[in-house]
Parts: structure tokens; C-alpha cells; sequence
């Protein structure tokens, strides 16, 4: 399958939330963080589609990095189950990356949930590193968060 990558904007809130509080039930966030996010100046979130169906998101994935800045972070990633597995979390992420890069940030984090292994495995697998645990930290389940480090590649130029 394949989807469309295009910037999210607050009229894609309702969308989003859908996926959200389906994917992350206990610990999704609220409509009013959610809208937050995608208003903020430092954020930068993506939606994806199939190409057939322009209303329907599949996947959708956040990051706040200030422009000029060192770090930047992941905030949120979710694909909805029918497109796991499929690459499409893979791309969402690269584009994170490559948007964190052009903001000129040198190192990217995240947080992901230690009884995910299939999404840890998928950022190991893009060269991030784990830096810590912080116990309890996804509520009401208290289940510990993997604090994970990506220090972004510079792009390699080569001669045409």
C-alpha cells in the first residue's frame, strides 16, 4: 500500500483524535493538547492517507524542534493497526528526522512505551540509542518509559 504525506493542520484535530484515543486508549492525549500541538510554532505534525481516499488517515506523527536548535522531539507516532507493519511508521518517522535536520537540530528523542518491543525495534533499527528508563511514566498504566537518542546524520553529497 502507499499513502500521501501532507502537513497537519488544527482541521484535522477531530481525525487524529480518532486514531488516538483507539491506539493509545489509557494514555491518549487531550483534544485540547492534541490542538496545542498542532497550533505551535515549533511543532511540525504529518498526517498520511491512500492516495484514493484523501479523508482518511491512516497514520499521523508529531515533532517539536524549535528552529536553531540542538535537540529536537518526537512527540507522538500512530498507524493505525490495518497499515502495521507496512512500512508506513518507518516513513513517517524519516520525515521527523528530516524535518528535525532541516530545523537544524543535531539530536533527536523520544519516549516509547518498554512493553512496545515492535516500535522500540523500529527506532533501534534507525539508529537510536536507549539513554534511560523513567519508571511509571505512561499513566494510568504505569508502565516505565525507554528515553531513546538519535543523533541525526548529516546528509552525504556526492558528485553528480
Amino acid at each position: 500500500m502507499s499513502w500521501q504525506l501532507r502537513r497537519a493542520t488544527v482541521d484535522d484535530l477531530d481525525a487524529i483524535m480518532a486514531l488516538e484515543t483507539v491506539l493509545f486508549e489509557n494514555d491518549a492525549w487531550s483534544p485540547a493538547m492534541m490542538r496545542g500541538e498542532l497550533a505551535d510554532k515549533h511543532g511540525y505534525y504529518l498526517v498520511a492517507n491512500p492516495p484514493s481516499d484523501p479523508s482518511r488517515i491512516d497514520g499521523y506523527a508529531g515533532l517539536r524542534a524549535p528552529r536553531r536548535q540542538p535537540h529536537a522531539d518526537i512527540q507522538t507516532i500512530g498507524v493505525v493497526i490495518s497499515a502495521r507493519r507496512q512500512g508506513l511508521g518507518r516513513v513517517l518517522l524519516l520525515r521527523l528526522i528530516d524535518e528535525a535536520r532541516d530545523r537544524e537540530a543535531t539530536e533527536v528523542f523520544l519516549e516509547v512505551r518498554a512493553d512496545n518491543p515492535g516500535a522500540q525495534s523500529l527506532y533501534q533499527s534507525l539508529g537510536f540509542e536507549q539513554l534511560a528508563v523513567r519508571p511509571k511514566y505512561y499513566q494510568p498504566d504505569s508502565v516505565d518509559a525507554v528515553v531513546m537518542r538519535l543523533s541525526i546524520p548529516r546528509p552525504k553529497a556526492g558528485l553528480a
